[in-house]
């Protein structure tokens, strides 16, 4: 009886293994999608061009190449090419701070050029989007410093992986119905893919892993105090000045519908 119950628990962990990483795997593509589409949507509709700054085109090719890296880890790790997986990732600790830094020159670029999008606050377009970006690096070398302890590293890194799926989300939802809440709904709805690993590690493991209550935490702390700063006078008047004699200070400071607007 002890060497069957053995054996049968000997072959339940490889399984149990195998059944979180296909988990994981899923959510990456599904999460990768999301972003994709997002933006080759508002390509096809003609809401975004090429005819942009450079350092829209860099921001493109920084966080596109993330995402092939972040899909490139998944699949190594899923067929089980553990030296390439560890390789790639000490790709990452560069690729991270590339985006931080690319992310946030394209925000400020952004509200100069345009103010940001129409449907939302200038102010906490570039605040929040800022935070929040930054939060996803934290969160991100956080995961890759923690590497070694497989629950926290993938738990970690699929929070910081939703962080980015704001702007493809935003761009599949029609955000202009929603105003003058557009902002809070975008990052609202990037909290399903935590709460739906959330519940998997329920269901599985009949508890939710800390790193999950570490990560989304903190990201919604990031996101509440962004949100506070920017529509105080400190915020709005740092934002001000940075916009001051750019086209984006010639638009609302809050959120609008531009004259003969139609979806």
């Amino acid at each position: 009886m002890a060497t069957a119950s053995s054996g049968a628990t000997t072959t339940a962990a490889p399984r149990k293994v195998a059944g979180e990483t296909r988990f994981f795997t899923i959510m990456a593509f599904v999460m990768s999608a999301i972003i994709v589409a997002g933006f080759s949507l508002n390509l096809a509709m003609g809401r975004s061009s090429f005819a942009v700054p450079a350092v829209y085109h860099v921001h493109g090719i920084v966080f596109m190449g993330w995402i092939a890296l972040f899909l490139a880890q998944h699949v190594t790790i899923s067929t089980g090419r553990i030296a390439a997986h560890v390789a790639l990732g000490k790709l990452a600790y560069l690729w991270v701070p590339a985006m931080v830094i690319a992310g946030t020159a394209l925000m400020i670029a952004v509200a100069q050029r345009t103010g940001g999008p129409f449907f939302f606050h200038v102010s906490e377009f570039l605040w929040s989007n800022i935070a929040t970006l930054w939060c996803f690096g934290g969160l991100a070398f956080w995961a890759l410093r923690r590497r070694r302890y497989t629950g926290w590293h993938r738990r970690l890194m699929l929070v910081a992986m939703a962080i980015l799926t704001g702007p493809g989300l935003g761009r599949l939802i029609p955000l202009p119905l929603l105003i003058p809440n557009a902002w809070t709904i975008t990052v609202a709805a990037t909290f399903v893919f935590p709460l739906i690993a959330m519940l998997a590690d329920k269901r599985r493991e009949g508890r939710v892993h800390p790193a999950y209550w570490w990560g989304t935490g903190l990201y919604l702390a990031t996101f509440l105090v962004s949100v506070t700063i920017a529509y105080s006078p400190f915020g709005i008047g740092v934002t001000e000045s940075l916009i001051a004699g750019t086209p984006g200070a010639e638009r609302p400071m809050e959120a609008f519908l531009p004259p003969g607007f139609t979806m």
